[in-house]
């Protein structure tokens, strides 16, 4: 290990107490968990002024613990695939969660301002954001994985979650954008800040020159734990989508979801079987793609798209993300030298580039008649000015908060307007940070230390010869080959 390796740990607990400073000065509790407020008490020997029927915590517990099982443990077992690098794909992706999710809450802070002299009201709403946000750094760690020193992934997420909240400001409160599933300001951000470090990075580059790395591969134990985030995404996504919004709009958004994820599945499945070699099951596609109908359908997964329209994405959605692993990747790298790890341009760019798309067109089409009033809570931009003719027409318009007077189509631009912001401020986001992280004081990788557990982890001395050099074998004939031991099975790498 380089000598540098030896302060990330300073490094680190440097940057735990900084925000341990800023937590203390400012950040309080929301008044739904103060103590003596009382505002979210249920007790029965309060007055009956001092409770509430459905105080926050039970509203949003349950999505909470969804999102964070999909947080820690989802995209943390998806990224097990490289077989020997699954102490990096699970620990690595534990410390920066657990980071950002501190620094995500400090970042949020600067535009949604607190009671009294404190700038942050903490309540499971904030918590539950801050997880969202986490989850567009772990798309990005999925394009550098295997590449990156833990201390690169740190300065990576502190620029990163910093952006990402002031793209998702400048979308949601300054356009106005429908994105409740966060397709937008989550995968698309994620995917295209994750490509554009690894662009600048140069990390293609390295991995195009001389023979591939024997190490970035899967074995099938490997892939049997890749399975696991697979399943667990999958069958959380639709809390994923549904989390910020309430009512009616997440009763949909959880159907819609459903829907998506499973005309996705039998569609990644049926492509997978006709677009690989030998007309077989491509676990790569199997962990990934089946995934896709989630972050196509999150723009529009609380609108009224109808079931028949969240299958349809779900087809769409699968269709395009097994064409990106089967044909576009492979493109990426030979043409761009752009080397993406995990896939994360198909499950997560392209897939969320399409839900901003059908986002635009369902707030294009949305009218009064579908939605009756409540057109103007999924649109707040479209309720009428304070003074508006509307309001004289039809005195219920009186009802609503004030918005801007928007019409269908003007609506449905400024939803394309906050997909294409999104896209430029991530791919210039990514590359400012990659070649930043290309300064040598940060320990930049060699391609020798690729996809290795041993440069950073303590291994076990059972699975130690899991990271040994190629062993030399004598076969009977007298021919002399290469083999490597992986999973406790010899495999050798001239068949």
């Amino acid at each position: 290990m380089d000598k540098t390796q030896y302060g990330f740990g300073a490094i680190l607990l440097l940057v735990e107490a900084t925000i341990i400073i800023q937590m203390a000065t400012m950040a309080d509790y929301h008044s739904h968990a103060k103590a003596t407020d009382n505002v979210g008490n249920n007790n029965a020997q309060l007055p009956k002024y001092y409770r509430e029927e459905e105080n926050i915590l039970r509203k949003k517990h349950p999505v909470f613990q969804d999102v964070h099982v999909m947080v820690f443990i989802g995209f943390g077992f998806l990224m097990t695939f490289l077989k020997k690098y699954g102490f990096s794909a699970i620990g690595f992706n534990l410390l920066i969660a657990a980071l950002n999710v501190q620094w995500s809450i400090l970042c949020s802070g600067f535009f949604h301002g607190g009671s009294g002299h404190h700038h942050i009201d903490i309540s499971i709403t904030t918590l539950l954001s801050a997880d969202l946000a986490t989850a567009a750094l772990l798309i990005s760690f999925g394009a550098v994985l295997g590449k990156t020193t833990p201390l690169q992934l740190v300065i990576m997420g502190l620029i990163e979650t910093a952006l990402f909240t002031c793209n998702e400001h400048l979308g949601l409160n300054i356009f106005k954008a429908k994105d409740s599933g966060g397709s937008i300001f989550v995968h698309v951000f994620g995917a295209y800040f994750g490509l554009g470090a690894s662009l600048a990075l140069g990390h293609g580059k390295t991995i195009s020159q001389g023979p591939g790395l024997e190490k970035e591969g899967s074995s099938y134990n490997s892939d049997i734990f890749a399975m696991i985030g697979t399943v667990f995404l999958w069958l959380f996504w639709p809390s994923f989508n549904s989390a910020l919004v309430d009512g009616d709009d997440q009763h949909r958004a959880v159907i819609n979801t459903y829907l998506s994820l499973t005309a996705c599945c039998v569609t990644a499945f049926a492509l997978s079987s006709l677009v690989s070699e030998e007309k077989k099951f491509d676990m790569v596609h199997i962990q990934n793609a089946t995934l896709a109908g989630g972050v196509a359908i999150g723009t529009a997964c609380d609108m009224m798209i109808y079931p028949y329209g969240a299958l349809i994405v779900g087809v769409l959605g699968g269709s395009l993300s097994v064409i990106g692993y089967h044909y576009i990747q492979a493109a990426f790298l030979s043409n761009l030298k752009l080397h993406d790890t995990c896939g994360v341009h198909n499950l997560h760019g392209m897939p969320g580039v399409l839900a901003g798309i059908i986002g635009a067109v369902m707030a294009g089409v949305a009218t009064e008649s579908q939605y009756g009033l409540s057109l103007y809570q999924q649109f707040p931009a479209r309720a009428p000015t304070k003074n508006s003719s509307q309001i004289h027409d039809n005195p219920q318009l009186s009802l609503l908060i004030p918005g801007d007077g928007r019409s269908a189509g003007d609506q449905a631009g400024y939803q394309l307007l906050a997909l294409g912001v999104t896209l430029v401020i991530a791919v210039a986001g990514g590359l400012i940070t990659g070649f930043i992280l290309r300064v040598p004081v940060l320990n930049k990788m060699t391609k020798e230390q690729y996809f290795d557990d041993s440069h950073f982890w303590e291994i076990p001395a059972d699975i130690k010869s899991h990271h040994q050099e190629p062993n030399k074998m004598a076969e009977g004939d007298g021919k002399t080959v290469e083999a490597f031991v992986y999973d406790n099975t010899l495999i050798d790498t001239a068949q």
